[in-house]
């Protein structure tokens, strides 16, 4: 990170002090999307609204990109109770840019006035919607960051116990997929993680379940059985409170037999991809992701 990269992510981190610090869940939801407005802008994408398979969100896509026969469906971040597709065009339409394919955007339905399971059932509804306008599997990936990350094997989960047929692929970007938050880092680097704090966390993980166990396997995918699932690359940062949770789904993935890749990024924090406007390994990150897309999608 350079010494001006890091002085724009401090800034831009001081000035909105984080939405998930804001009093209420619509005052998060306006302080994400106003976080994401007050980047600079991606240039060269378009975003269309559409609906697939039922669940609204839009089409976001370089402008060069001309696929229609190969999708990535993206499930944003926000813990399930804040995010939406206009907080994170600008990190979609980058990486439709570096992958060459378009990017499904979902505007899955968010806690506390949607709880579990509705954005899983969202997440199938959406990638069952895409295998049904007819592209192939073998053309069809899913990614997603943060609680959007854990959303992503969730919906895989939930895809395959329902027989539908696995993409070529996922991406889980600083994956939540334990809302118990019993992975060690949740202490180890509370104090070095600026955007994910216990108190938070917490808040969100009880609007979601609605007093569901915090290790239910659909909510919480670190606690399921993960046989079955596409090749995975899942990128985290090293100074992420959530660090531990992409660490051991990469090995409970290893276990079940599953290809995966992890790459943990030293220096960054919880999703820096959704910073790329102002930060290099941002760029670099969906760069990565748009390479491994290109070698399981070609």
């Amino acid at each position: 990170m350079s010494v001006k990269d890091r002085e724009n992510l401090a800034m831009l981190l001081r000035g909105e002090n984080q939405p998930l610090t804001a009093p209420g869940w619509a005052e998060q939801r306006a302080g994400l999307d106003g976080m994401a407005a007050a980047l600079p802008p991606t240039e060269g994408i378009e975003a269309v609204p559409a609906v697939v398979g039922g669940i609204n969100g839009e089409w976001v896509r370089g402008k060069h990109v001309k696929r229609n026969d190969a999708a990535v469906l993206y499930l944003h971040g926000g813990g399930y109770v804040i995010g939406s597709p206009k907080s994170h065009r600008h990190l979609c339409g980058l990486l439709s840019i570096e992958s060459g394919l378009p990017v499904f955007s979902a505007d899955y339905r968010l806690a506390p006035e949607s709880p579990f399971p509705a954005a899983v059932d969202d997440g199938v509804a959406a990638y069952k919607g895409l295998l049904d306008s007819g592209i192939a599997p073998g053309h069809l990936a899913i990614s997603g960051d943060s609680a959007g990350g854990g959303l992503t094997v969730a919906t895989l989960l939930a895809a395959r116990d329902k027989g539908l047929p696995m993409p070529a692929c996922a991406l889980p970007i600083s994956p939540w997929v334990d809302l118990s938050q019993g992975g060690e880092s949740h202490r180890a680097r509370a104090a070095r993680d600026p955007i994910v704090k216990k108190e938070g966390v917490d808040a969100m993980a009880a609007a979601y379940l609605a007093g569901r166990d915090a290790k239910t396997p659909l909510a919480s995918p670190l606690f399921a059985d993960l046989k079955g699932l596409p090749p995975m690359l899942i990128q985290v940062g090293s100074e992420e409170a959530l660090h531990s949770d992409s660490v051991a789904l990469a090995q409970k993935l290893e276990a079940a037999g599953v290809e995966v890749s992890l790459e943990s990024w030293g220096g960054m924090v919880h999703v820096w991809h959704i910073f790329h406007p102002i930060l290099s390994e941002g760029r670099d990150a969906i760069a990565r992701m748009g390479t491994y897309l290109k070698r399981r999608i070609p």
